[in-house]
């Protein structure tokens, strides 16, 4: 009996070391992610700062405030434009609306970061799915699982194609450039929206377009900003782009998301990474 007392104390002296040592070392990650975010952000300003770049994107969608002066005209109504890619990130790379729940610091490559739904799924929803989904870049998205989707539009003569290098041509490499943007969560129900219907193409009054972006999420919030993604995290993005960003969250079956990343003219076949928050009002314009 005593070499058993003395072993279950041995056995909690150890579980307790290790819990004290994964915590530590839990705590250490956590701040070497903060001072990586720090890091990078400091970075940011001192890479744009006097260079005339205009405001950037992500912000957070129900702040307005913005000092950057470099204004420039609103793009036109979608209706008048070319949809031109189509694609999304894991994790909302807007903050706002009733996506307001921080994913944490993430890699500082745009790897679980970013805002997920505020809100929570029905137990049926959530039952996993037996398949890869867009997992061409190894990681696979998850039911309950929040993205982001990018309708990109431009005013140039371009057809929807791969990357956001189909929403250029050569004698017009500054067009109007507009996203719509919509946030999803991923649902495994087939009564869900279907997102192969969400991304259908077709020819309205001479432009390519996705006439069936949801029209009942919410008053799009509109301001001048920039692309997006993690390869800005430490430098200013060129293109002046007119955001317009929903602030409500739609349910998406996951299956039609995988269906889609199979076979889609824009070659998009994983999720994007997300870039940082832009917080600094140097490099934010002001809501209207």
């Amino acid at each position: 009996m005593v070499n058993q007392i003395t072993q279950h104390y041995k056995k909690h002296i150890l579980a307790v070391s290790l819990f004290g040592a994964a915590t530590a070392a839990g705590y250490a990650l956590a701040d070497d992610h903060g001072d990586m975010l720090a890091k990078q952000k400091a970075a940011l300003e001192a890479n744009t700062a006097g260079k005339g770049f205009g405001p950037q994107s992500p912000r957070d969608i129900d702040q307005d405030y913005g000092t950057n002066k470099r204004v420039f005209g609103m793009a036109p109504n979608r209706a008048e434009m070319n949809l031109c890619n189509i694609h999304f990130h894991r994790f909302a790379e807007h903050k706002g609306g009733n996506f307001t729940t921080w994913a944490g610091h993430g890699d500082g490559k745009g790897t679980n970061t970013g805002y997920v739904w505020d809100g929570k799924l029905a137990d049926a929803q959530m039952k996993p799915v037996n398949r890869q989904v867009c997992a061409s870049k190894g990681q696979s998205l998850q039911v309950g699982d929040t993205i982001e989707v990018h309708y990109v539009h431009s005013a140039a003569m371009v057809e929807p194609g791969p990357t956001l290098g189909a929403c250029l041509q050569d004698n017009q490499m500054n067009p109007g450039l507009r996203v719509e943007a919509q946030v999803f969560v991923l649902a495994n129900d087939d009564n869900a929206l279907d997102f192969k219907q969400l991304a259908h193409i077709e020819t309205v009054n001479g432009y390519a377009q996705a006439p069936n972006i949801p029209s009942d999420t919410g008053v799009p919030v509109q301001y001048l900003g920039s692309t997006t993604g993690p390869a800005y995290n430490e430098k200013g993005s060129p293109l002046q782009v007119t955001w317009s960003v929903r602030p409500e969250v739609a349910v998406v079956d996951i299956n039609s998301v995988a269906d889609w990343c199979d076979d889609n003219v824009f070659n998009e076949d994983y999720a994007h990474g997300v870039r940082n928050l832009v917080t600094n009002p140097k490099l934010l314009s002001t809501i209207e």
